[in-house]
């Protein structure tokens, strides 16, 4: 099972966890869960003005294994106005836009867009239970 929680952070609100939006799948090959700003296609869904955060911006997708991975999606843009960290303890690690990376079986984590025009950031927490 992975659990996702995510709030939106902005400006002098880092402490908040008001608004705080939770998903959760099996770790099952094939399972997915998105974020980004499209309604349709994420079950986390941030709001329609952070143009900084594309329709789809992350991916959580189960593998064969049953080993959760993050991609960030490549979007529309060729350059992106976000970046995107993954952070495990004292561990943090940038993940490339359009590339993925594997969450660590039965930990837990943080994955946070950040916007680089402003004090704007989405944070999603996750638990993956090994």
């Amino acid at each position: 099972m992975l659990e996702l929680t995510m709030a939106t952070v902005s400006g002098t609100d880092a402490g908040a966890t008001a608004g705080m939006l939770m998903a959760e799948a099996p770790s099952e090959p094939g399972a997915i869960m998105r974020v980004g700003r499209d309604k349709a296609v994420c079950r986390l869904v941030t709001p329609d003005d952070w143009l900084f955060v594309s329709r789809v911006h992350l991916e959580f997708l189960c593998g064969p294994d049953n080993t959760w991975h993050l991609s960030w999606l490549q979007g529309s843009q060729p350059d992106p106005s976000s970046e995107v960290r993954l952070v495990v303890g004292e561990y943090a690690q940038t993940v490339p836009y359009g590339g993925s990376v594997p969450l660590p079986r039965g930990g837990a984590g943080e994955v946070i867009v950040q916007d680089r025009t402003g004090p704007r950031s989405v944070n999603v927490g996750f638990y993956h239970e090994g």
